[in-house]
């Protein structure tokens, strides 16, 4: 059994490697920094394939997918935010962000998914955030770059269960997590965090039971709910005050 993971050198996509590797899997294991995805390698069991890759460039994501086929499962984990106002944060990052999050995330799902398709077996994980269900001042790029996420999953789960699919797709939204996320999108969460390994964990397990929407912690659950229920102008204002605690 083969598994692709994109964002593999650090935070949750190192430790859904580890959690894989533990399970028997063949990886590779995909990241910019080819030294931090050695160091992963190097701490697992199995001698798995790494690919240092670029994916905010279309063209390399097309690359990985001519390297890699006979894939079982495919974790796009890939991303990273900005913060700030909207008409001041960096318009190159913010453009980079986009095809890290969105692009990357949509070619891989779209060029792997039709494999699986035709072999009729296959999961996908994509990691989104809680952030993807709920307007984001402060961090609008990064939030409405979840949404896709969330959404473009949402599609293609019921275009599979319509067609009688037994290929699977599950979608991880995880509230603020330790990694080096704050460090890039130049934040500090106020609010309690889980550790990596937790949530991680969580989700390889609740992919295995074929869950779609998986959000770990009861309070991550219930801030959901409460996005859904909430108008989008009492959200906004609430996610700004919050945000507003992380400069």
């Amino acid at each position: 059994m083969r598994a692709l993971i994109t964002g593999a050198s650090s935070g949750i996509g190192r430790d859904m490697a580890r959690e894989l590797d533990k399970k028997g899997f063949e990886l590779i294991l995909v990241a910019r920094d080819k030294v931090k995805l050695e160091e992963v390698n190097k701490k697992l069991n199995g001698n798995h394939e790494i690919i240092c890759m670029d994916l905010s460039n279309e063209e390399n994501c097309k690359k990985i997918y001519e390297m890699t086929k006979n894939i079982d499962i495919l974790i796009n984990n890939a991303g990273f935010g900005t913060f700030g106002e909207f008409t001041e944060t960096d318009l190159d990052k913010e453009i980079d962000l986009i095809n890290t999050n969105i692009t990357a995330m949509h070619i891989l799902t779209k060029l792997y998914l039709k494999d699986m398709i035709k072999e009729n077996r296959g999961h996908i994980l994509n990691v989104a955030s809680i952030a993807g269900f709920m307007p984001g001042p402060l961090m609008c790029a990064y939030y409405a770059s979840k949404a896709y996420v969330v959404r473009l999953s949402e599609g293609i789960k019921a275009e599979l269960k319509r067609n009688k699919s037994n290929v699977k797709i599950s979608v991880l939204c995880p509230g603020p997590v330790n990694t080096n996320f704050n460090n890039v999108a130049g934040v500090n969460f106020k609010l309690p965090s889980f550790s990596s390994e937790y949530v991680a964990k969580y989700a390889i397990k609740n992919m295995f039971k074929n869950k779609f929407l998986i959000v770990p912690g009861m309070k991550i659950k219930f801030a959901r709910i409460l996005a859904k229920i909430s108008p989008n102008n009492i959200t906004s204002k609430v996610v700004y005050m919050m945000q507003e605690r992380k400069r």
